[in-house]
C-alpha cells in the first residue's frame, strides 16, 4: 500500500468494497482532491490494445489513462451512485482530477461516479454497494417483509373467519338438534297430559264387563218376557 503524506486531507482505508479512500480533513465544496494519473494508452497503438484492466480511465475516444499503478493513489476511490466529488477531466491535457462537488467531512469516504459504461460491466453484475445502493435494497427488502406478514396476516384472518363461520355452522346445527328433541319431548308430554284429562286412558276391565254373554236362546226367552210384560 503506497505511502500518503501527512498533509494531504486523505488516507487509504477499509471500505465496504475492499479498500477505498478516506477524508482526514474537512473538504470543502469545489476543492481538488487528486489527480487520477498513469501511463497514456493510446488507441492507435495496437500494442495498447492488449492492456485491460478495471483501472482504466478514457479521456477521449483515443486517449486513456491506466490507472493499475499503486503510485496513483486515487484508484482507490470507490463508486457512488449518489457522491461527494467527481472526474474533472482535460482533454487537451489529458489529465484527471477527482474534485469535491460538496463539503466533506473528516472519515468520510471520497467517492464518484464511475460512469455508465463501467457500472454496467463491472458493478451492475455483482451489484453496486454504495450506501445510496444499500439502502435501495434495504428499503427493499423491508418492503418485501412487511408485504410478506400482511399476505400472512390476511390469510390468517381468512382463515380464522372460515373456522368461525364452521364453527357457528356447527352450534347451529347442535342448537336446531336440541331444541328439536325438547320440542318433541314437549309435544309427547302434552299429549299424554291431554289424553288423561280426557280419560282416554286404557280402560280398567270390571267383574259385569268379564261376564259371559247370553245364549241365543236365552235371549229370545228374555225378549219375549219383556213383550209380555
Amino acid at each position: 500500500m503506497p505511502e500518503i503524506s501527512s498533509s494531504k486531507p486523505y488516507r487509504i482505508g477499509r471500505s465496504k468494497t475492499g479498500l477505498g479512500l478516506f477524508a482526514t480533513q474537512k473538504i470543502k465544496k469545489g476543492t481538488k482532491i487528486i489527480r487520477y494519473f498513469g501511463p497514456l494508452l493510446d488507441s492507435k497503438n495496437k500494442k495498447h490494445d492488449d492492456i485491460d484492466n478495471k483501472y482504466l480511465f478514457e479521456i477521449n475516444n483515443r486517449w486513456t489513462i491506466d490507472g493499475s499503478t499503486r503510485k496513483n493513489i486515487a484508484r482507490y476511490i470507490n463508486h457512488a451512485c449518489r457522491p461527494n466529488a467527481e472526474s474533472d477531466v482535460n482533454s487537451r491535457k489529458r489529465k484527471v482530477v477527482i474534485r469535491a462537488i460538496k463539503t466533506i467531512e473528516p472519515g468520510e469516504e471520497i467517492n464518484y461516479d464511475y460512469g455508465t459504461d463501467y457500472f454496467k460491466i463491472f458493478l451492475k453484475p455483482i451489484g453496486c454497494k454504495c450506501d445510496h445502493c444499500e439502502k435501495k435494497r434495504a428499503k427493499k427488502r423491508a418492503e418485501e417483509r412487511a408485504e410478506k406478514l400482511r399476505l400472512k396476516l390476511k390469510a390468517e384472518k381468512k382463515a380464522a373467519k372460515k373456522a368461525s363461520k364452521k364453527a357457528e355452522k356447527s352450534a347451529r346445527k347442535v342448537t336446531k338438534a336440541a331444541s328439536k328433541a325438547a320440542k318433541k319431548r314437549n309435544l309427547l308430554g302434552t299429549a299424554k297430559a291431554n289424553a288423561h284429562a280426557r280419560g282416554t286412558g286404557k280402560p280398567t276391565r270390571t267383574k259385569a264387563s268379564r261376564t259371559k254373554p247370553l245364549s241365543r236362546v236365552q235371549s229370545k226367552s228374555a225378549a219375549r218376557a219383556k213383550r209380555a210384560s
